[in-house]
């Protein structure tokens, strides 16, 4: 089995991640995980609007992800960011009527390229996320997956941010339910020390 290394999403690493949204037809809907971000003109419009803002949010340092590769090919992501930075989460309006707290950083969205699933690499890109909150200082970290009850489902497509026992694996305390079929999952993540 091939030894997966993590990388942060950045201008340098941004081509890497456009071939994996390109291999996998834009993600979900060519939505280039713009979906949480806030709403500007670009977003939604197009598949290349989308590319666009991604690009541009990632060079101005507020778009952040843990890239998987496979010696130099990204092969699988999970996006995080802070509230403001992705703030458009799916039963927003559920989750803001039982929020105590805002998190210091969530993940929102964990895409595996399909030649490489049942693999782990879902795991591994949520593990590569909460290491590089650590090494920006750590925080209350919030996701928020699928709660299937345990039941591995045959077309995993639709799982935009993995299953609740996934995080529960990695740490993460079940909270509350989000919407139907969803939860919020959360941790505590230390700071690193270099």
């Amino acid at each position: 089995m091939s030894s997966f290394t993590i990388r942060a999403l950045t201008s340098e690493t941004f081509d890497d991640f456009a071939g994996l949204v390109d291999r996998n037809k834009g993600m979900f809907a060519s939505c280039w995980c713009t979906k949480f971000h806030p709403d500007c003109a670009e977003k939604g419009q197009s598949a290349e609007g989308n590319r666009a803002l991604k690009q541009r949010l990632v060079a101005e340092g507020i778009a952040h992800a843990a890239l998987v590769y496979d010696g130099d090919r990204a092969v699988a992501w999970a996006e995080y960011g802070s509230p403001e930075e992705l703030p458009d989460i799916q039963h927003r309006k559920e989750y803001l009527a039982t929020v105590e707290r805002l998190p210091d950083y969530r993940v929102t969205c964990i895409l595996v390229e399909r030649a490489f699933r049942g693999q782990g690499l879902a795991a591994i890109a949520l593990r590569g996320a909460v290491e590089l909150i650590a090494q920006a200082g750590g925080g209350v970290v919030e996701g928020y997956p699928h709660d299937t009850s345990g039941v591995r489902k045959k077309n995993s497509s639709f799982l935009y941010n993995g299953t609740r026992t996934m995080y529960e694996r990695e740490g993460f305390t079940y909270d509350r339910p989000k919407g139907l079929g969803n939860c919020v999952m959360v941790r505590e993540v230390a700071p690193s020390t270099p």
